[in-house]
């Protein structure tokens, strides 16, 4: 299942929207900011019921 998710860039602190396939269940991933281009670290929490329950962001360097 596709979500529509915003996240806030670490780096920039600009807002962007970006697309996150949660059918896998919970999982880490790193995607470049739309806006800034730097690597952020997303990990998407997933509950038992395979509903997005979480978006954490963080830099490479955290």
């Amino acid at each position: 299942m596709i979500e529509t998710i915003v996240i806030d860039c670490p780096y920039c602190g600009e807002r962007f929207t970006t697309l996150a396939d949660i059918s896998g269940g919970s999982q880490s991933y790193v995607e470049d900011c739309a806006v800034c281009c730097r690597p952020i670290e997303i990990a998407l929490h997933v509950d038992e019921d395979g509903e997005l329950a979480g978006v954490d962001v963080r830099t490479d360097r955290d």
